[in-house]
């Protein structure tokens, strides 16, 4: 059965660490904080992407981390009479006449055709999506808070190349908290190479 994630962010002041948590609990660190000399900077830890603070009463990211249930999960806790509530969403999908040909000669129809597809291919390139995302979130994060460092330019390509020792190395003599916080969302972004936090001497 698919588990809900709950949804977390991390706060800085400046280029420091002040909270991190569930959406609530970094809200109610911040109400403690004296914010009043500005450079609050909110990011949500799954995408990496700046959020606004304060935020409503009870907000979190509309979608949780662990994503939709799956056809089987689905099946699972929603039984019934007849076919399984699947909890499919209907959305527009633009083919060549081509591909609709052959997928209306699929076994159980395009719609079902189309869900094995997914399913393969989330499972063959799993890998490879999980390194695009966290890379994504790595420069959504570092360009908001480090754009204006020392070798940004340089991590950011070292980043894309996927070497990680090179955006090691290029970050090494940022603020230690921008810098833990890099290695922990870049934990994905490179291949079989967990970046390593170095320490600036």
């Amino acid at each position: 059965m698919n588990t809900v994630t709950i949804a977390t962010c991390t706060a800085f002041l400046g280029h420091r660490r002040v909270a991190n948590g569930s959406y609530a609990e970094v809200d109610q660190a911040l109400r403690a904080l004296d914010l009043s000399a500005g450079g609050l900077l909110v990011f949500d830890d799954a995408s990496g992407t700046q959020v606004d603070h304060p935020w409503p009463a009870g907000y979190a990211p509309a979608q949780p981390a662990g994503g939709p249930p799956d056809e089987s999960e689905a099946a699972t806790v929603a039984p019934g009479v007849g076919r399984p509530r699947l909890g499919v969403v209907a959305r527009e999908v633009t083919l060549l006449p081509r591909h609709w040909a052959w997928l209306a000669q699929q076994r159980g129809g395009a719609s079902a055709a189309l869900r094995r597809l997914v399913e393969e291919a989330r499972r063959s390139q799993g890998d490879q999506d999980a390194q695009r995302l966290a890379k994504e979130r790595v420069y959504r994060f570092m360009s908001a808070i480090g754009g204006g460092l020392p070798g940004f330019e340089e991590a950011s390509r070292a980043l894309f190349a996927q070497d990680a020792g090179a955006f090691a190395h290029r970050t090494a003599h940022w603020p230690v908290d921008v810098r833990d916080h890099l290695a922990w969302l870049a934990r994905d972004a490179f291949a079989a190479t967990p970046l390593a936090v170095t320490s600036a001497t």
